[in-house]
């Protein structure tokens, strides 16, 4: 790489990385290119992003971010997994790393927060916002069934009392 493309590198990934929700670290030595095609996809449908780059240049790119904390993380094989939804990335991220043993999470960031593997564990382990947006939509419905069937019942137990009384009086 050369001093400019180096330079354009660290611009658009601080770039980048400024707008991420969450930022996971990991070291993936010993991964072949086929498991890291996959981790690639599964973060992409996830909504997230898988970065590999030398230390260095990431180092840079996180200066002057919120995310600056995490540079003691950067040490040997690393990569950034990121996302915009505070839990998609290490949901795939810790998905990931239950299947291949070589993906080892070290930590990540939470905006200013600093998260150990066993907080970016924990995370994973919390509903995606889609989920949450889901439950809270049944939340909200389910009120309204409710009430619907409170009104309709009156209505249905009048007419069960009128049939009653015209099968009565047919009898009769």
């Amino acid at each position: 790489m050369e001093r400019a493309e180096k330079h354009e590198f660290v611009t658009s990934f601080n770039a980048e990385v400024s707008k991420a929700g969450v930022v996971v670290v990991a070291h993936y030595a010993g991964l072949s290119v086929a498991q890291m095609t996959a981790l690639r996809s599964s973060v992409r449908e996830a909504g997230g992003t898988v970065k590999v780059a030398k230390n260095r240049l990431v180092k840079l790119a996180l200066q002057g971010t919120d995310l600056e904390h995490i540079s003691d993380l950067l040490q040997g094989p690393t990569v950034l997994v990121y996302s915009d939804d505070p839990v998609a990335a290490p949901k795939a991220a810790v998905d990931f790393a239950k299947a291949n043993e070589q993906f080892a999470i070290l930590g990540g960031a939470l905006g200013t927060t600093n998260l150990n593997a066993d907080g970016v564990k924990s995370l994973a382990t919390m509903p995606s916002l889609d989920e949450l947006r889901a439950k809270l939509v049944g939340m909200i419905q389910t009120p309204a069934t409710k009430v619907a069937q409170v009104v309709n019942a009156p209505a249905g137990q009048l007419a069960r009392v009128f049939g009653a009384y015209a099968k009565k009086d047919e009898a009769a």
